[in-house]
This record gives C-alpha cells, structure tokens and sequence, in this order.
C-alpha cells in the first residue's frame, strides 16, 4: 500500500487530500469511467495520470486531449483520425487519440467544453466501443479506459442546454472531486517545501518564510489553486532566491491586511505556535510550544532572527542605524545580519 501511495504525487495531510487518496484507491483497479471535477489549477491531471499508473492498464498509453483547446472542426479528427483526402489538407491518412491510447487511458480533459455535436459521437463511442476514422467506413474496436474532467458544473450545463444528460451519466460512473486549495490551507507549508524540493535543481536556491508571510498566504483566495502556489514559488525563486520572504517581497496582489483570527493548531501556518507579550517597555518573551513531529532548531531561530529584523527595518523606515537601536545590537552586526539574509538597507549620511 505504501508504494502505491508514493506513486500518487498528492501532496498534503488534509483530510479533503486523504478523501481523494482513498478514492483513488478504490476505483484505480477497476475498469469503469471517472468524472473528475473541480476549478482550474486543483491537480486534476494528476489524479488521471495516477489512476492510470494504478490500473491494469498502466503499461499501456495514457493520452490527454484538452477538448476546450482544440476547435470544433478538428476535434473530430484529433479523436478519432482520418484517412487521406477526407477534408482539404488530408494529405495522408492519421492515427486519432482514441487509436494511440489503444489498451490504456485517454484523458479527455475540459469535457465540459466540448461541442454538443461531438458530444453525440461521444456517447456513441461509449456505448458501442466502436468508432470510424473521418472519411472513413471501416468500424474500429475501441478498447480505452475513459477519464474525463472539468471546471465547469455540468448539471447546470445540462439545464442550460449545453451538455447532454445521458453523456454527463456515461461519464459520472464513479466521480472525483479535487478541492480547492482555499479549502484545503493547512497543506500550504507542505505544498511550498514540495515545490521547492522539486524547483530546487533548476533554480539552485531555496526560500525562507516568515510566520507573517505565511499567515498572509493562507488569507489569500487562490483562484488558481496549486497552480497558481506553484507559479509564485518559482517566481520568487528566480526574484529573491535564497533569501527570507516576508509580505514585503511577495507581488502586490497577495499582499493583503492579515486577518485576526483564534489560532486554530490543524491550520497554524507558524512553525511553532507563540504569544508576545510587552507587559512594560523592557519586559518582551515568547511563549512557545514544540510541535510533536520537532523542530529544526537552526532553521527556526534564522527564520525568527530574519523576521525581526525585517520588522525592525520595516519600522525604522529602512533606516539600519534606527533598526539597530531598536533590535539593541550594534549597526555594523545589524549590516552583517542583513547581508546575510539578503535584506535590503538604507543608511542617512
């Protein structure tokens, strides 16, 4: 069980990923079709591309089609080929998806945007297991696992006329539905450590977060999910790499107000959940509390170090001899701290 659940590429301890996972799991070893659903960006590929590794089709091809890229007039040809001279520019006879994917899975993703004539040749395919190239008449046999998916709420559709009931039942045999990242936030941290394991051999850098930074990442919406966590990470990557990201370096469309809110130990994004308290002007301490699974004590405390020294910055105007004053060490420490977090300065001559 544990190397079928390493083949799954899900990253996340959220119950809502466990709820996939286990789904995945039920239905990878039966031969029936999968309606997979949910926004833009949630990983929906990945659950196709892992229920076809966990199939007893998994050493044939696993072909995606994206039906909503593709325009109507060649979506017929690119599903089921052609022979030559079946329309102008035919100039031979050519394999469609439904052929190459032959003994495996063909993918047909953004089904929701399929047009409602191709829909019915669609549902011919499912019900006969037969097909016929464009221009052609010889019936080919169909052997395909079919696994779709979309963005788009097909019961609506179907109301609205734009998708065909008795399709949307061919395909909803056993459905899938990935969450959205913002109803999932406990797994940022995990998510950001996955993408920069995986970024870290092309960008040869790593990222710090401080707590703010982080509390003001799982404030934001993600309207394009784990797709759009993973363009900001290697964008960061390539700004700031290797340095502290605190809510200063991120684009300004996450730089929201943080939210006041109980703390909540199944969603803390801080690596240890504290407390500051200023009973008088001297007195400052932190209350903390080791997590069960530990801590990296080093890593910590350089994250601690950096996120008060930019906070010290940051109330100091940028100016280094301010923020010294108020960190209470000397300028040329406070300068050699900050080189070495890669943090930015500005003096008054």
């Amino acid at each position: 069980m544990q190397k079928s659940l390493s083949l799954l590429n899900l990253v996340g301890s959220s119950q809502a990923i466990e709820n996939v996972r286990q789904l995945i799991h039920q239905v990878a070893g039966k031969d029936v079709t999968v309606l997979i659903t949910g926004e833009s960006g949630t990983g929906k590929e990945v659950v196709a591309k892992n229920l076809h590794r966990l199939s007893t089709r998994g050493s044939h091809p696993f072909v995606p089609v994206n039906c909503g890229a593709i325009p109507a007039e060649l979506l017929e040809s690119e599903l089921f080929g052609h022979e030559k001279g079946a329309f102008t520019g035919a100039i031979a006879s050519r394999q469609g998806r439904f052929e190459i994917a032959e003994g495996g899975t063909l993918f047909l993703d953004e089904i929701g945007d399929m047009p409602l004539m191709m829909q019915v040749k669609l549902l011919r395919v499912l019900q006969e297991r037969t097909f016929e190239r464009v221009g052609g008449q010889k019936i080919q046999q169909s052997d395909v696992r079919i696994i779709a998916a979309t963005h788009r709420d097909l019961e609506s559709a179907i109301t609205e006329s734009l998708f065909r009931e008795d399709l949307y039942y061919r395909l909803n045999v056993f459905p899938i539905e990935m969450p959205a990242l913002r109803d999932r936030i406990s797994d940022l941290p995990i998510l950001i450590e996955d993408f920069l394991t995986k970024l870290h051999a092309e960008h040869r850098a790593i990222l710090r977060f401080t707590d703010r930074c982080m509390d003001t990442l799982a404030d934001h919406h993600w309207p394009g999910n784990v797709r759009e966590l993973a363009n900001l990470i290697e964008r960061l990557l390539v700004t700031h790499p290797g340095k502290c990201i605190d809510v200063h370096e991120l684009p300004a469309r996450y730089q929201t107000r943080l939210k006041s809110r109980p703390v909540d130990n199944a969603v803390s994004l801080s690596v240890l959940n504290h407390e500051t308290h200023l009973s008088e002007e001297n007195d400052f301490w932190i209350k903390e509390q080791l997590p069960l699974h530990g801590i990296d004590l080093k890593e910590y405390l350089s994250q601690l170090e950096c996120r008060f020294i930019q906070q010290a910055l940051d109330d100091a105007d940028g100016i280094v001899a301010h923020a010294a004053d108020r960190l209470r060490i000397r300028r040329t420490t406070l300068v050699e701290k900050m080189r070495k977090y890669e943090l930015q300065r500005r003096d008054v001559g």
